[in-house]
């Protein structure tokens, strides 16, 4: 991208000064010293210096640790293999309730619990939310649990699933989670892998305002992984009269069963290393079996609490919602917000049910102030006519200021236009946050930042300490405006401490470092995107150059050796009306390759020759030729993860002939017969 724009937004002076991203840049300058023209020369320091500058976020987040690091950094330039913070002993749980012991905040709200039925709302403060650890904790102990065992969720996004976590982390042991809309298969291909001592599942869920039983799938889960009654914990759905499986024990006598021994309130934090194993999070799972990455406490602490409060600048006064399931990271992500001592608003269910504004009804009702969702919501809430900013202005009339002032958007690339749809239809005043990271990293590579304007399809800025760069295959590093790999070639503290089960690292070194290992032998990370760096929006403006990201690096297309993101393609064909979404894939065909574009139309419209020259002259406008579709088919529905991605892959796949080897790892795996044999895609 080359052509000069203006910004969007742009945050008025008085929210950059009052920032903590400029409060960190402050106290640095007081405390070391350094001083920093701009956010460039920050971030240039954070990645060069990073001994420093990890140690001023540990410092400047207040983290909580019973013993001081011996050395910041050892081995630095090896990725793998770098050591971050050796002889630092700390609890990841203690440091997220920590606002728990601080009278200005035990009576404040930790979380609030919706979900479609308004009467379920819930809401527990601080030091509820303190004691309620404690109680499962003290339960666990009596159980068994020691640090290094697996605790397990099989759970919906309820309060008690954030209670298990904090729990299991406060003695050490592994949290791993599942949403309950996994099928079975796919839980057994996740919880299988790494045994675990507990499984807390619930008993139900309400979605669409349907209630799904989950009894027989909890006792299938059950008895394949051999666990005993006593080791089968049944959480009750708000709301819901459900039973809970034979051969298991409820929450609630779970927790009380083990309180004659205890204190109420004491919670034995366990001093752990910087690196102590905390979360297991899995790969889609689409081609194979889920890697189960394995990710550390302190590593997780600090990359968190750096991008909520630096680049979210979420505050204590701040209500936090991000709408995600607890089978992605960003459910982690959201839940380390307690650390910051504002509230997190936890939501189950559709997000259009029983209206398709629900979730901005809610945000009016709980004064949410900073909104995370996916970039597949936006759009969809546009399809659908939704404009949250005639609500916003119905709630001014009736003296109820909007108070949404960031909106966080991840999941897959997000469209030029949903920028315009943003500023156009949900408010002009706020700082809307393209970020873009994964599971891999439990955190984000680029993201917001609340002292630069927002530009038209960019993400703001890389992550402070993150030293991004986009290289082509040769492993050198391209100018602005030219698309190539995004890599990370420094460590940094949440990269992952190993995968499960690979005892080795060799499962862990080819899922990231293998692409360029020829050219870097001590390590780069190649993190699987397409991207590109935004050319600098001028010397004068102030302002850091951003980036765009064009898609997954699996499923760039590539006509005639022409390289092409998919998301290049998704952008032009979706802002057509007749177009709810699309699917591009490149298939072999007659010594090349061809682009093959599949559609779902909205309001129930057929795919004709009229439709389908409009879709190819809106590419070939603002595109290339060479993004034209050589074929357009109309399918009813696309197949997506668990957590809504689309998977291009596994279409890819099927029109080859060849095996998707996991369709439990998908949501509506039933989708990928739309593809099969498909008399189109036999001939010109």
């Amino acid at each position: 991208m080359t052509e000069q724009q203006q910004p969007l937004w742009t945050p008025c002076a008085g929210r950059r000064t009052a920032s903590q991203m400029q409060g960190f840049i402050n106290w640095l300058e007081r405390t070391s010293g350094h001083r920093f023209s701009d956010y460039d020369d920050l971030h240039l320091w954070s990645t060069h210096e990073r001994e420093d500058f990890w140690q001023a976020i540990w410092d400047y987040c207040d983290v909580i640790a019973s013993h001081e690091a011996t050395a910041v950094l050892s081995d630095g330039d090896k990725m793998p293999g770098a050591r971050w913070f050796e002889g630092a002993r700390l609890n990841f749980a203690e440091n997220l309730l920590a606002p728990a012991q601080n009278p200005a905040f035990r009576h404040k709200a930790a979380l609030v619990f919706r979900n479609e039925d308004p009467a379920q709302r819930r809401s527990l403060t601080y030091a509820e939310l303190y004691t309620q650890v404690a109680k499962l904790a003290q339960a666990m102990r009596a159980a068994g649990v020691e640090a290094g065992d697996r605790v397990a969720a099989f759970m919906p996004n309820v309060p008690e699933t954030v209670i298990t976590m904090l729990a299991a982390a406060s003695i050490g042991a592994l949290f791993s989670s599942c949403s309950p809309d996994f099928g079975l298969q796919g839980v057994l291909d996740r919880f299988g892998q790494i045994q675990p001592k507990l499984l807390i599942a619930t008993q139900g869920y309400l979605y669409a305002g349907k209630t799904i039983d989950c009894g027989e799938r909890v006792a299938a889960i059950r008895d394949a992984l051999q666990l005993p009654p006593q080791q089968l914990i049944s959480v009750p759905y708000p709301g819901l009269a459900l039973s809970k499986p034979q051969g298991s024990v409820s929450w609630q006598d779970f927790i009380t069963s083990s309180q004659q021994q205890w204190s109420e309130d004491d919670i034995e934090f366990a001093q752990l290393p910087f690196d102590q194993p905390l979360y297991i999070l899995y790969s889609s799972g689409t081609t194979g079996v889920p890697k189960c990455i394995v990710h550390g406490a302190g590593g997780t602490l600090l990359q968190h609490q750096k991008e909520l409060r630096l680049h979210t600048d979420v505050r204590a006064d701040d209500v936090l919602f991000y709408f995600t399931t607890c089978g992605w990271m960003m459910w982690n992500w959201l839940v380390s917000g307690l650390a910051t001592g504002a509230t997190l608003v936890l939501f189950d269910g559709s997000p259009f049910h029983p209206v398709p504004d629900v979730l901005w009804k809610m945000a009016a009702e709980e004064g949410i102030t900073i909104f995370g969702t996916s970039a597949k919501y936006l759009s969809a809430l546009e399809k659908a006519g939704i404009k949250p900013a005639q609500l916003h202005l119905q709630q001014h009339q009736q003296g109820k200021p909007h108070k949404v002032r960031t909106l966080l958007s991840t999941g897959s690339p997000l469209a030029h236009e949903s920028f315009d749809y943003v500023y156009r239809d949900i408010g002009a005043d706020i700082a809307l946050c393209s970020i873009s990271g994964g599971t891999d990293i439990i955190s984000c590579f680029a993201l917001g930042n609340p002292l630069l304007s927002v530009y038209r399809g960019e993400l703001q800025c890389a992550g402070l300490g993150m030293a991004v760069e986009i290289w082509d295959d040769e492993g050198r590093a391209l100018a602005p405006g030219e698309k190539g790999e995004l890599v990370c070639t420094r460590a940094f503290p949440s990269m992952p401490v190993g995968f499960w089960n690979d005892p080795d690292g060799q499962k862990y070194h080819d899922a990231y470092f293998s692409r360029y290992s020829a050219q870097k032998p001590d390590g780069v990370w190649a993190h699987g995107d397409y991207a590109e760096r935004v050319a600098h929006h001028g010397k004068d403006s102030g302002e850091t150059a951003g980036l765009v990201i064009h898609g997954r690096s699996d499923a760039v297309l590539n006509p005639g050796g022409v390289r092409i993101g998919t998301a290049e393609i998704y952008r032009q064909v979706e802002q057509l009306d007749e177009v709810l979404e699309s699917l591009a894939i490149g298939q072999p065909w007659a010594g090349d390759v061809r682009v093959v574009l599949f559609v779902v139309l909205n309001n129930g419209q057929t795919l004709d020759d009229a439709l389908r020259d409009k879709i190819r002259s809106q590419i070939r406008s603002h595109c290339t030729p060479r993004h034209v579709p050589a074929k357009i088919i109309q399918v009813a529905e696309l197949p997506r993860t668990i957590s809504g991605k689309l998977v291009e892959l596994a279409v890819r796949n099927v029109v080859q002939g060849l095996p998707v080897k996991n369709t439990d790892a998908l949501k509506n795996p039933e989708a990928l017969q739309h593809f099969r044999d498909l008399e189109e895609l036999q001939h010109d």
